[in-house]
């Protein structure tokens, strides 16, 4: 796996800030280790050629998770040191003796989810045999050490890399037609299309997309695609979220502060009535909104949602960030839903049963969904200090999705 030792005098080009500072603290930088290798008989080393940097990667990264959130019990869930990357479009290099399905020099994207069948157990469990992959029973056993998918485990090196290594199973065949840009966001729309085929909105209903980030807008499209007739709005905190949100389908997109005009302007749009409290956020009863999906799901999101939400209506979180107090009355009073929804696996659509990126990419191929203009930066891995940065500042960058491609004039 190419990298370079990591050298903080040497990482950071121009006058140090804040920002600087943050990164030089962290255990985070390139290096250069072992190549990545197939795990087992039936896993395929594959050369990425786009990995893009998911919400919970650049939170990771740059220290949003401090010492506060060790309770997390997701850390029973992955190891460390690991190499992120799950967003994943490579080039098959090698298949194992055992692997099938896939030539090389195919370029496939990567289902990045560590269940039975790369760990090797057999019989899968019995979420597994649903087509549930995100819900497997054996994200800790087999073959792996402790990790969710791959990216988070230091068994399973991401994508973030000059080589990595994947089961079988888990490489989708990208279609000729549908270039490596279009390919790389194939997760984040997965994980938005999970969202919203399990908490589906009413026909002619109108939702909330709080959050217009990578998954707020893949929610969108999504919407857009399967149910058009329901009006969304959009709740953004940068311009050029709020403009592509526009161009993706959103009906009206407000801004996300401050929260008192965001739930006003909400009420007015959605025809709920606002009652006013000793002090805080009024709230909304009746509501007007059938469906918010929080893709941000910090505590002040949340409170806005469950405010502003119709009575029994339902708030599906997407989103992931550290835990706070927040004002949750509202979900008793109005005996509203919150439901998690945790990335992807096989879905159903139009009768159809396959795996979400398959769906995707079927999507795209019918023309149903462009995500065009989505991705809106590239960086080569030695410039990772410059994609942390236009994701640190998105208001200045202008950054919707990010990706990392190959160092030139390496292992061509």
């Amino acid at each position: 796996m190419f990298g370079v030792p990591r050298d903080t005098a040497d990482s950071f080009d121009g006058p140090v800030d804040e920002l600087d500072r943050r990164l030089q603290t962290l255990p985070f930088g390139l290096h250069e280790v072992d190549d990545a290798h197939p795990v087992r008989p039936d896993w395929v080393l594959t050369r990425p050629r786009l990995s893009g940097v998911c919400g919970s990667e650049s939170k990771l990264v740059l220290g949003e998770f401090e010492e506060g959130d060790l309770d997390n019990p997701m850390a029973a869930f992955s190891s460390i040191p690991h190499i992120p990357g799950h967003e994943v479009v490579a080039e098959v290099v090698e298949l194992g003796p055992e692997a099938r399905g896939l030539e090389p020099g195919q370029r496939v994207v990567l289902n990045p989810w560590l269940t039975c069948g790369p760990r090797g157990i057999d019989p899968v469990c019995a979420a597994c045999e649903r087509g549930d992959l995100n819900l497997c029973e054996n994200f800790t056993r087999g073959a792996l050490g402790p990790g969710v998918h791959v990216g988070v485990a230091t068994d399973a090196p991401g994508g973030w890399a000059d080589l990595m290594a994947a089961h079988d199973s888990m490489l989708i065949p990208i279609p000729d037609g549908i270039t490596d840009e279009v390919a790389v966001l194939a997760d984040p729309f997965s994980v938005s299309l999970h969202a919203v085929l399990r908490c589906p909105p009413p026909r002619g209903g109108r939702v909330l997309v709080y959050g217009a980030g990578a998954l707020g807008v893949t929610t969108v499209a999504v919407l857009r695609a399967l149910s058009p007739e329901t009006e969304v709005g959009v709740v953004a905190r940068f311009p050029a979220q709020a403009e592509l949100a526009s161009a993706f389908g959103a009906a009206v997109v407000f801004p996300h502060e401050p929260r008192a005009d965001l739930t006003e302007a909400v009420a007015r749009w959605s025809g709920g009535v606002l009652h006013a409290a000793f002090a805080g956020l009024p709230m909304a009863h009746p509501g007007g909104i059938d469906v918010i999906y929080d893709t941000v799901a910090r505590p002040e999101t949340l409170e806005v949602g469950v405010r502003v939400l119709a009575e029994r209506g339902t708030l599906v979180q997407t989103g992931v960030h550290t835990p706070g107090r927040w004002e949750y009355t509202p979900t008793y009073f109005k005996e509203l839903s919150l439901v998690g929804s945790n990335a992807f696996g096989v879905e159903v659509i139009d009768g159809v049963r396959q795996h979400a990126i398959r769906h995707y990419l079927d999507l795209v191929g019918s023309g149903r969904v462009d995500l065009t203009g989505m991705l809106t930066h590239r960086f080569p891995l030695d410039r990772w200090h410059d994609a942390l940065r236009v994701l640190a500042d998105q208001q200045e960058s202008g950054a919707i999705k990010v990706a990392f491609e190959p160092i030139r004039g390496v292992r061509p």
